[in-house]
């Protein structure tokens, strides 16, 4: 009967799912929404399908640990390191002024010393889980701004441990009591994880993958992420911060994209099961006895967290537009609140009736955040049709420029466009290649080349010029077609790999395709045949030629590219052509 019940419940969910999300994203109030609508319609207060929402919203939290998992996975230990100063001083600064500002509100309020300060830290945190969804569906997250909101979520995540522990130690500190774990149970953990993850995974994957299974694959990056996660609550610490511990030693390695297309599936299924249990505790009859209270609550919350984040990134010279718009979607109070309430109503520093009023507040908080993110985007886009946005720049001078591939051959063209101040957007999958271009004032993005959202947010509908220089011949055709779709007229200056990469590209009418090896190869010709002894005049009249026969043959045949007997014929035809184009210069040399 039990499994019944589980099969019946995850019925409702899914059903609930599939009905709620569309339809409000079809409404324009994004899917986050959705989902804790379905919670409140499942949830006890309602329809009473579910009687336990917090066991389901415990089960649910992997999916943020799943979700912390993949994030560590795009973030080697290097690209960490390049984020420091959105990691320490955006993201610290959040923190510290967020906490000062909320439990001075709470000594205010008449609470005493120690509930302020922890109300203040608590509070102060934003939901990973709802932050990250909202700028994914912004598609601010691989941007510069996406770049500074991740880096606060992560300073948070990182403080859990020292709150964790502070919570303990206010609670007890009267009591005389402690049952906390040794603070080196949890640095032998951490070590552990660095450890393993460092040298013995890598090895255990390869073995994995030595199968050719893909089920056990699956089941190993499940394995990895809930075995970190368990080890971490065991010791008392976040069980997020272990897996994402564990995906930044995994980045470099062979088998990352491999784990993260396993995860993705479980993490998206997951997170979208995490936002409908927070709304399944939302208190509905508190929330009718006290609606006035309950809702200055929860629009006070997202008042000051997103002021703090405005003042600190006006502060670091971001326009006000950037600023507001992150500063809503952090505005939240954080899932870990419902773990401090409880644990703290425990060690009885708080009563029953006060935690549940402020789990009520911070759920509401999370159910305004996203609606208030559509109304200021619709206010935003309304503004910018009348009166432009002066703090803004690059929304109204966007760059006519977008590199698409920022390795040697896109920052080849990018440091000439520099040098005769030309803005441009650079764009590639490896943040390293474009994170000192921000530097020089020119927007980056990092990330799949290939997703529509991306393209669109590096402002391909509005740009002139795309200049395609990634590596890879699929993506490289996949973008085109992508880029065409949005902007007809937009040009496209191509790398071909090779002849065959031409021929496609050709075929898609690109204004320009440059061979990669071509210019170089008749620069190294020329180079020749001056040491033979031409002179430099006669070297670049025989390069001339052979450039402009080259280039004809390779457009009569990309006509024929999958017709292998016609190109043999074209390719034998082509050189007696050049044959007899070289005799006729020998018998009329070029004079120097």
């Amino acid at each position: 009967m039990h499994t019944d019940s589980l099969l019946i419940n995850a019925l409702y969910y899914l059903l609930a799912a599939v009905i709620a999300v569309p339809l409000f994203k079809k409404i324009g109030l994004g899917s986050i929404l959705g989902y804790l609508c379905a919670g409140i319609v499942l949830g006890p207060y309602a329809l009473g399908v579910v009687d336990d929402p917090d066991q389901v919203l415990h089960f649910a939290e992997y999916g943020v640990i799943l979700l912390l998992f993949v994030i560590g996975l795009e973030l080697a230990p290097n690209k960490l390191w390049n984020m420091r100063g959105h990691i320490g001083l955006i993201g610290g600064s959040q923190l510290l002024l967020s906490a000062i500002v909320i439990g001075g509100l709470m000594l205010l309020l008449s609470f005493n010393f120690s509930q302020s300060l922890v109300l203040g830290l608590t509070l102060a945190l934003s939901s990973t889980a709802f932050a990250m969804q909202l700028m994914n569906e912004e598609h601010i997250l691989a941007s510069p701004l996406g770049r500074k909101g991740f880096g606060i979520l992560l300073m948070q995540d990182l403080a859990v441990i020292p709150i964790l522990v502070l919570v303990g130690v206010v609670a007890l500190s009267g009591s005389g009591e402690n049952e906390t774990l040794p603070w080196y149970y949890g640095v032998v953990a951490i070590l552990l994880v660095l450890t393993v993850s460092r040298f013995g995974l890598n090895t255990v994957l390869g073995i994995v993958a030595g199968t050719n299974n893909r089920e056990v694959m699956t089941a190993a990056s499940l394995l990895i992420v809930i075995g970190v996660a368990v080890l971490m609550e065991a010791v008392g610490l976040s069980m997020g911060l272990g897996a994402f511990l564990a995906g930044i030693l995994l980045a470099n390695s062979n088998f990352r994209h491999q784990l993260e297309s396993d995860i993705e599936p479980f993490k998206g299924i997951l997170l979208g099961l995490f936002f409908i249990a927070v709304g399944m505790t939302l208190n509905l009859p508190l929330l009718v006895a006290n609606p006035l209270l309950m809702i200055v609550g929860a629009l006070t919350l997202v008042a000051i967290k997103t002021l703090v984040i405005v003042g600190i990134l006006r502060w670091r010279k971001v326009s006000f537009k950037e600023s507001f718009q992150l500063g809503l979607m952090l505005s939240q109070g954080g899932e870990f609140a419902f773990v401090v309430l409880s644990s703290a109503t425990e060690l009885q520093l708080f009563t029953t009736e006060l935690a549940d009023q402020i789990t009520l507040i911070v759920g509401l908080s999370m159910a305004l955040t996203s609606p208030l993110v559509v109304v200021q985007r619709k206010i935003w886009h309304c503004r910018s049709e009348t009166v432009p946005d002066q703090d803004a720049y690059w929304d109204d001078h966007e760059p006519e420029v977008i590199i698409a591939g920022f390795g040697r051959f896109g920052q080849i063209v990018g440091r000439m466009l520099q040098a005769r101040h030309v803005p441009f957007t650079a764009m590639d999958k490896d943040s390293v290649h474009v994170e000192f271009v921000e530097q020089f004032g020119n927007r980056l993005f990092y990330g799949d080349l290939t997703r529509l959202d991306l393209l669109q947010s590096a402002g391909v509908k509005k740009a002139r010029i795309l200049v395609l220089a990634v590596d890879d011949v699929e993506e490289s055709l996949q973008i085109v077609d992508l880029a065409r779709e949005q902007n007809p007229g937009i040009r496209i200056v191509a790398r071909a790999i090779d002849r065959f990469h031409a021929y496609e590209l050709h075929k898609r009418d690109v204004h320009s395709v440059i061979r990669e090896t071509f210019a170089s190869s008749l620069e190294a010709a020329t180079d020749t045949l001056e040491h033979l002894g031409y002179t430099e005049g006669q070297a670049l009249e025989v390069t001339s030629m052979f450039r402009k026969h080259d280039e004809d043959m390779l457009l009569r045949s990309a006509e024929h590219m999958h017709d292998m007997a016609e190109l043999q014929s074209l390719a034998k035809e082509g050189r007696l052509e050049l044959e007899k184009l070289f005799e006729q210069d020998r018998k009329n040399p070029v004079s120097s």
